[in-house]
């Protein structure tokens, strides 16, 4: 993958100056405005507490939020409000040093990047697939989230288009693709791929929900099918608790792609939005820029209705 032609039609029309406008002109005021009308969901559960969330994670508070833009990209169409069950959520992308240390123990497959300088033990695990990530998850008693659930944590109790806020994404609050190069410029120790790296977890300030990385770094794998738009997913991608096609279910007939959320190191401050969603076949090779976190349902014992 070369420059910033691999995106398809799916977002035909759609040019980072459109991306650059939302970012500067959706007004917090007007996000926040957003995130108190959302209606509450009919038929919604009652939502559970917190508990105690196991360690290296957070709380993402369930009950509704608004998903998608109206103004955004077309396959982020149309904004709706949905609900989700309250959540643990991993604070940092999952590491180098940890995915080899689930490879060495035989409960994940051997991946991982393949260019040298990604190999340090805190860096950001990349070159994982849709695959690998709900292996590791799964050997740790978690699981990928959901697209909604990914969305609500990165958009905050506000309902922004960043876990801080609806400023732009810049190289003090996300780790981008600058004017200074990939990485934010950061200096490497080889040149390829492109004269960038994945970075260090944590190296920014934490956003919304205490969470690391969640604009930028590494891309984040989700576990839902990826449906060319909210519309078109219909029902599946709506209401309560939605999984995406077939309901999350392990094949689904006539989808092939997953998601990743969230931009990258690899590329520019545009793609590091709340909002923004982009396809890759599961079972295909992944570039060297994509990653994940895992999530967690409350377990029935941590977490009493209120």
């Amino acid at each position: 993958m070369n420059g910033l032609g691999w995106w398809r039609g799916d977002f035909s029309g759609w040019r980072f100056a459109a991306v650059v406008a939302l970012s500067a002109t959706l007004g917090a005021a007007n996000a926040t405005a957003q995130a108190n009308s959302a209606p509450a969901v009919v038929g919604g559960p009652a939502v559970l507490s917190c508990g105690t969330p196991s360690a290296g994670m957070a709380c993402i508070a369930g009950g509704a939020f608004i998903r998608g833009s109206d103004d955004g990209p077309a396959n982020a169409k149309p904004q709706a409000t949905v609900w989700v069950q309250t959540f643990w959520m991993d604070l940092y992308e999952v590491t180098y040093a940890e995915y080899k240390a689930c490879e060495k123990k035989g409960k994940c497959p051997k991946s991982g990047p393949k260019y040298s300088d990604f190999n340090r033990p805190k860096q950001a695990i990349n070159g994982v697939s849709w695959h690998d990530a709900v292996a590791y998850c799964g050997a740790h008693g978690k699981r990928l989230p959901t697209e909604a659930e990914w969305e609500k944590a990165a958009r905050g109790t506000q309902g922004a288009l960043h876990p801080w806020g609806n400023e732009p994404a810049t190289c003090k609050r996300a780790v981008i693709m600058d004017k200074t190069g990939r990485s934010c410029g950061v200096k490497k120790l080889h040149s390829q791929p492109d004269k960038g790296r994945v970075l260090e977890v944590g190296s920014r300030p934490a956003g919304a929900y205490g969470l690391f990385d969640m604009s930028g770094n590494s891309w984040e794998w989700v576990a839902d099918w990826y449906s060319p738009s909210y519309a078109k997913c219909g029902s599946a991608c709506a209401g309560v608790d939605p999984k995406g096609p077939c309901g999350g279910k392990a094949t689904c007939a006539g989808y092939h792609e997953k998601l990743v959320r969230g931009g990258s190191w690899y590329w520019p401050a545009q793609y590091a939005t709340a909002i923004w969603r982009r396809p890759h076949a599961a079972n295909n090779e992944p570039f060297h820029h994509f990653g994940f976190r895992c999530a967690a349902s409350v377990p029935a014992t941590a977490g009493g209705g209120r």
